[in-house]
């Protein structure tokens, strides 16, 4: 017989329902669409329902429960159980996570970009961190580095990107303006518009959220090498809601997370493959930097930003210094 069956028949002969016969139920909140950046997301709800036989389900909704700049203020009351964010939309709700949005780190790929994550965010002082928030990190969203596309001349040296106007967000958004850019944190939701109405002339996204949002539509030209950085984007959960899980569903939901991510590289990977062939489907130049300009950006704005991230971090008492060498520790120990 099954759960719903004995519980009709319990609930006429006048017993009372146990409560382990009702279905978990989780709300989820993104934003934008379903595209690459939620795959893991939608794997995983895939998953944990599999393994409990529909009895616990993850409702993913695209912007139906919050705003993306509020999701983590969401997660803090208990709003939604689950939620992703990016740490540049608000950095000082999550200051420890933003040393995976200093520019120039030199992640080189998805892989890596897992790697650094997952070990930031086992530090005591992350979790302490988004504790802050009734948060408990769950997997992070990995993304290639950023790079521009714009409108008009490509822009491919330091000296045209004096005075450009430019969507980009945190350690990213801090790399254009030390050399003479002007940056806006206009969420993805809006890059759009932003660059149909001339608030911006380029944005910064990895490659999915160019056709994701449709700025590569805009686009003239697009910097394949550029890499200055990307954006961080974990998904949490609410902690009291984490606990509330019988210990079932809470294996369901932790021995998911791996085979999630590594769907979503896979399906990012294919996204990369074709990246080319939508270039020339659009229409759009690919602008390839120099190696001297490149090194110039680097010598600009890696170091003086990073050292100051730094002090800043460290006066707010986080360990800064230790989290940025357990970027670079993790680094080299995944090229091993």
């Amino acid at each position: 017989m099954n759960k719903m069956l004995t519980a009709a028949v319990m609930a006429t002969a006048g017993f009372s329902v146990a409560s382990e016969v009702a279905a978990t139920e989780w709300n989820v909140s993104v934003w934008g669409k379903r595209r690459a950046f939620t795959e893991h997301v939608e794997r995983l709800a895939e998953l944990v329902s599999e393994k409990t036989n529909g009895e616990f389900t993850l409702n993913i909704s695209y912007g139906g429960l919050s705003k993306n700049k509020e999701n983590l203020d969401g997660i803090s009351i208990g709003a939604f159980e689950m939620a992703q964010f990016c740490a540049g939309y608000h950095r000082d709700k999550n200051p420890t996570i933003t040393v995976l949005e200093l520019p120039f780190l030199g992640v080189n790929t998805l892989e890596e970009e897992v790697a650094v994550a997952n070990a930031v965010y086992a530090h005591p002082a992350v979790q302490a961190d988004l504790a802050r928030w009734n948060a408990k990190l769950l997997m992070t969203s990995p993304m290639p580095q950023y790079n521009l596309v714009g409108t008009g001349d490509p822009r491919d040296s330091l000296a045209a990107f004096k005075d450009m106007r430019v969507r980009a967000t945190g350690g990213i958004g801090k790399a254009f303006a030390a050399v003479g850019a002007v940056p806006t944190s206009v969420t993805a939701t809006e890059a759009y518009n932003a660059m149909e109405s001339g608030v911006v002339d380029t944005v910064a996204f990895a490659q999915h959220a160019h056709l994701a949002f449709g700025t590569i539509n805009r686009a003239d030209w697009w910097t394949a090498n550029l890499n200055p950085g990307t954006v961080n984007c974990p998904v949490v959960v609410n902690t009291d809601a984490y606990d509330m899980l019988s210990d079932s569903e809470r294996e369901a939901l932790d021995s998911s997370v791996s085979e999630s991510i590594d769907h979503y590289l896979a399906n990012y990977g294919e996204l990369l493959a074709k990246w080319d062939d939508v270039l020339v489907e659009k229409g759009v130049t690919k602008v390839e930097i120099s190696e001297d300009q490149l090194a110039e950006f680097r010598t600009v704005a890696a170091d003086p930003i990073r050292e100051q991230w730094i002090a800043d971090m460290s006066a707010q008492g986080i360990p800064a210094q230790e989290l940025y060498d357990l970027v670079m520790d993790t680094l080299a120990a995944e090229r091993k």
